[in-house]
């Protein structure tokens, strides 16, 4: 008997669907490609995929019942998202202001990783995916192969939209369209990333 509830398949595409939707990685990988290039986008996304299986890990280790048993460890990494986001914020908008005359330095390939990494690892909600995602599609009796099936499964599934993105948004057409309008795109992500931040603040998070 599968320890599966549903098709593998139908789960990686809905795994797939939540990861590409909008959202602070998603956001950051694509500003990424259009101002410095396939090459700092790949490696950033290469950071949040970091991210994601560490969660990923830490969730099938039980390490999201321990972050919800105890709120001052989840809200620790709550609030430390909520303020590199809001980071992250204060700096594109800051570009928007100066326009591109005064645009910053080119990030470094190993601040590229980082800041993916660090974006992914100080949300709380990525851990609190992982562990409803075991929770939903594996039967109570699962077995630990098919937990590390279904983790290598997901997290392959998010390295290909994660990189997906950055090849996508470093395509010459898109780059060209950010060079001509970046002061507005990063007026854009900085509002779009302060709503998140906002949002990591006051949206309830816990099952």
């Amino acid at each position: 008997m599968s320890d599966f509830l549903f098709p593998l398949p139908l789960i990686l595409l809905g795994w797939a669907i939540g990861g590409g939707s909008p959202g602070p990685a998603t956001l950051a990988i694509s500003g990424t490609s259009m101002a410095h290039g396939r090459s700092m986008g790949l490696r950033l996304a290469f950071g949040v995929v970091i991210g994601s299986a560490t969660w990923g890990i830490a969730a099938a280790l039980g390490f999201s019942a321990i972050m919800i048993s105890n709120v001052w460890l989840f809200e620790t990494v709550r609030y430390a998202g909520a303020a590199y986001l809001l980071y992250l914020a204060v700096k594109s908008l800051h570009a928007a202001w100066v326009g591109q005359a005064a645009k910053a330095p080119q990030a470094t390939r190993i601040g590229a990783f980082g800041k993916g990494l660090t974006l992914h690892l100080t949300n709380p909600k990525a851990v609190l995916g992982w562990g409803a995602i075991y929770a939903v599609v594996m039967t109570p009796d699962a077995q630990p192969m098919s937990v590390a099936l279904l983790f290598c499964a997901l997290i392959s599934t998010s390295a290909v939209v994660f990189l997906g993105y950055a090849v996508l948004f470093s395509s010459a057409p898109i780059a060209r369209g950010y060079a001509r309008l970046s002061r507005w795109f990063n007026l854009a992500f900085g509002i779009l990333f302060g709503a998140a931040s906002l949002k990591l603040l006051t949206t309830k998070l816990t099952p």
